[in-house]
């Protein structure tokens, strides 16, 4: 007998440690580790699967964004897991082998309530596409296909290349992105040289109200309103967007403030459903457990909406309905002391 999408979704749900193969057969009375193997050879989660599960719950506005960023599925004691490859994480502040995922979040900036609506497994050996392809692919696909409504978007410094930009702008989308402190830009008309965002000057009517740059490798007329924005831990981010009615770097402040909501969906996917924790060895495997991961993240995701909890909280009253069992009627019962 083999599990279906809906069991192995269910073992993701109900699994608190361990989210192999070996301990769903272990637990479960029908389904052994062969066959349980063999659904993940054979299904395929892609993202339209995801789509077609959150497409119905999203609650859609003119002014939503959508954010984008990479994350890395720690593989870094694994063992021959096709996908994985030597990659930078932000979280580890390292190179560390795993999984790289590209991700893409719908925010509705008045509910402050978001979804993930499109992934892509970094893999440039099977596809030839970078990490930026996959954005691009993605919001194309946002635009054309999925038909969203949205205003805004919000990328990492990682995605803050001319391309991107441009091609957002020409989309007639707004785009708020961090520059990395060596980034070359010219805020002098042309007077002077360019020289590293970080080295510029700034008046006190700019530090409060932005100036228009013009970063290097840009065409001439494309230019980009630059703010200086401190953020936590004395952290100084320069935030360029094509938003000129954007008057204020406490607004700038806040609308990229909203780009921590996908380390929010990173850090519950990844502790509460355990999407890095598949031991499987082929692509195929990996890219089920991948998506059978975010189909439970959606349906979590809802769940606590309604019930005005977290996803992680729900996780942990499981736990604790479990505890309040085994005091009740202990199944290992402590010896007179």
């Amino acid at each position: 007998m083999k599990p279906t999408r809906r069991d192995y979704c269910q073992f993701i749900l109900s699994s608190q440690i361990n989210y192999t193969q070996t301990y769903f057969a272990d637990h479960h009375p029908h389904f052994s580790h062969d066959a349980i193997n063999r659904y993940l050879q054979d299904d395929n989660v892609t993202p339209e699967e995801l789509w077609n599960s959150v497409k119905d719950v999203i609650e859609y506005d003119d002014d939503a964004c959508l954010i984008f960023d990479d994350s890395v599925l720690d593989k870094n004691h694994a063992h021959k897991i096709d996908l994985v490859r030597l990659q930078y994480s932000g979280n580890a502040h390292r190179l560390i082998k795993g999984i790289g995922l590209v991700n893409c979040l719908y925010v509705n900036l008045r509910t402050g309530r978001y979804w993930v609506i499109d992934w892509r497994v970094y893999a440039p050996d099977e596809d030839h596409k970078t990490k930026l392809a996959h954005a691009k692919e993605m919001f194309d696909n946002a635009i054309h296909s999925k038909k969203l409504r949205f205003r805004t978007v919000l990328m990492d410094s990682w995605y803050a290349t001319k391309e991107l930009m441009k091609h957002l702008h020409a989309s007639a989308k707004l785009f708020y992105c961090p520059l990395k402190s060596n980034r070359k830009v010219d805020d002098s008309g042309g007077e002077e040289p360019y020289k590293a965002v970080s080295e510029l000057q700034w008046t006190s009517e700019q530090a409060a109200h932005g100036k228009l740059v013009k970063v290097h490798g840009f065409p001439g007329d494309f230019k980009l309103k630059l703010f200086r924005v401190a953020v936590e831990n004395s952290r100084t981010e320069w935030i360029v967007t094509n938003d000129f009615s954007q008057d204020s770097t406490d607004g700038t402040r806040e609308m990229c403030a909203v780009r921590w909501k996908i380390e929010q969906y990173h850090r519950e996917v990844k502790q509460a459903l355990g999407i890095e924790k598949c031991q499987c060895r082929s692509a195929r495997a990996q890219r089920n457990h991948i998506g059978c991961a975010m189909l439970v993240w959606v349906h979590l995701s809802d769940l606590a909406r309604k019930l005005k909890k977290n996803i992680c909280r729900i996780k942990k009253e499981m736990l604790s309905s479990y505890m309040k069992q085994e005091l009740k009627n202990p199944s290992v019962r402590m010896a007179h002391v």
